[in-house]
């Protein structure tokens, strides 16, 4: 059995490479049921197990811990693992560290959904949000859209910001933190946004036309990141359809509030890899809407693994 911490996973997961599996293998049938939430405490704490498997090929399970009080003592909120057993005989194959990989393949899906539905002459990136997300959003955006030039970041702290924005400044990339929302999002072309947001920050009428927005951090119906309002003026497409659809924050608040039906949703990323980029207009407005599915975990397993499809 192999054991892969975060460091070595980071290197067995480039993000050039990482969006190219997703690409490839989001094509190709895969079983991901919807994950199980548990409250082993019985005090609003979790444990999620988020399975997938392909025939003949990997099985993996990530089990997710979420306890919000750890913050008091210190500790982090969040832990995960992700264990990878053969489907053909149950044998355990390896150990992966949990929250480096769904960081990366959050933001490698976040990156191939923009390289599928953003304008390709998109040259200003917009990062809202500061936390452990915000910079592996940044690099697989760059990554994905090579016609990107600068980013701005956007975060609550502005000190946040500015030491994200440094942090991208010392690999390379023309990086500065942006002191008004509305003022950078009027500015940029692509708008990628993980944040613990319940109430929306991003206004609708601060999306100018043909903005491309990847929506990350709403992921239970009682958040949101963008106004709902947005929904309607835009075309939507999903990471997964029914787990948009249950618990995708503002879509489902759209959704509940008579604002689009869940029709609206053109395609999610299995059918958008399959269809190829759907026609655009250039004035459209496309959100991709993100809550994470365990066939990104596995596909991510596979390339840690060097595993073939």
């Amino acid at each position: 059995m192999r054991v892969i911490d975060g460091p070595e996973l980071e290197r067995l997961t480039p993000y050039p490479a990482l969006i190219a599996a997703l690409r490839a293998r989001l094509a190709e049938k895969l079983a991901s049921p919807q994950r199980l939430i548990l409250d082993p405490t019985g005090q609003g704490d979790a444990l999620l197990l988020m399975p997938a498997w392909r025939e003949r090929g990997l099985m993996v399970v990530k089990l997710v811990t979420v306890y919000p009080r750890n913050a008091e003592a210190g500790r982090p909120a969040l832990d995960a693992s992700v264990t990878v057993f053969d489907q053909r005989d149950g044998r355990l194959r390896a150990i992966l560290d949990g929250v480096v990989l769904t960081v990366r393949r959050t933001a490698a899906a976040s990156g191939l959904g923009a390289a599928l539905l953003a304008r390709p002459d998109c040259r200003t990136l917009l990062v809202i949000g500061t936390g452990a997300l915000a910079p592996a959003l940044a690099r697989a955006h760059l990554a994905a859209q090579p016609n990107l030039a600068r980013v701005l970041v956007w975060g609550r702290t502005p000190a946040k910001a500015e030491a994200l924005a440094a942090g991208l400044r010392a690999d390379g990339v023309t990086a500065s933190a942006a002191p008004d929302l509305d003022a950078a999002i009027a500015e940029a072309d692509t708008v990628v946004a993980a944040t613990t947001a319940r109430q929306p920050i991003i206004r609708a009428d601060a999306v100018r036309p043909g903005t491309h927005l990847s929506l990350v951090g709403a992921f239970t119906p009682a958040m949101a990141e963008a106004e709902p309002a947005l929904m309607p003026r835009a075309r939507l497409f999903a990471d997964d359809r029914a787990s948009i659809l249950l618990k995708g924050g503002e879509v489902a608040q759209a959704i509940a509030g008579g604002l689009i039906t869940e029709s609206s949703i053109e395609a999610d990323l299995a059918e958008l890899v399959r269809s190829g980029p759907p026609a655009r207009g250039r004035d459209d407005i496309t959100v991709f809407k993100s809550v994470g599915f365990a066939a990104l975990d596995l596909i991510a397993a596979e390339l840690a693994l060097q595993e073939d499809a």
